[in-house]
Order: C-alpha cells, then sequence, then structure tokens
C-alpha cells in the first residue's frame, strides 16, 4: 500500500469518526433537557456539520460511497 493510500484510508477513518461523533451528539440533544428553538438549533447545527464531513468524504472515496458511508453511520448510531 503506498503512503498515499494509507493517508486516503487514515482521512477517511477519521471523517467517519467526526461523522460519529456528530450523529451521537444529536441523538443526546434530542434526549436532552433543552426544548424547542435551543434544542432544533443544536441539532441542525450538527447535522449541517455531517453534511461538510460528507462533502469532504466525497473528495475521498466519491459522491455516491459517502452517502452510502454517511447513511450507514446514521442507522448504526441513531437506533
Amino acid at each position: 500500500m503506498s503512503k498515499d493510500e494509507t493517508e486516503n484510508k487514515s482521512e477517511v477513518a477519521r471523517l467517519l469518526k467526526q461523522i460519529d461523533l456528530e450523529f451521537e451528539a444529536t441523538q443526546l440533544g434530542m434526549s436532552g433537557l433543552a426544548e424547542g428553538a435551543a434544542r432544533h438549533e443544536f441539532i441542525k447545527a450538527k447535522l449541517e456539520r455531517v453534511g461538510v464531513y460528507e462533502t469532504e468524504l466525497a473528495t475521498h472515496v466519491g459522491k455516491d460511497e459517502a452517502n452510502r458511508l454517511v447513511c450507514e453511520q446514521y442507522v448504526k448510531v441513531i437506533k
């Protein structure tokens, strides 16, 4: 495996971990004490970050694969 391939896999793993963390925070936000607009804004901000990570992920694996991976992470975390 070349250095570029290793770095690419490492970056993909990092992005997937960040996506997991954002989804976990979103799940906690849905069950937290905040109500109404505050909760909505928190969840919205987390999901917007997921979108940023997905776009970055797409540069490494392609748009369709990035979308598939994000959906897979979502199902895994948000049960």
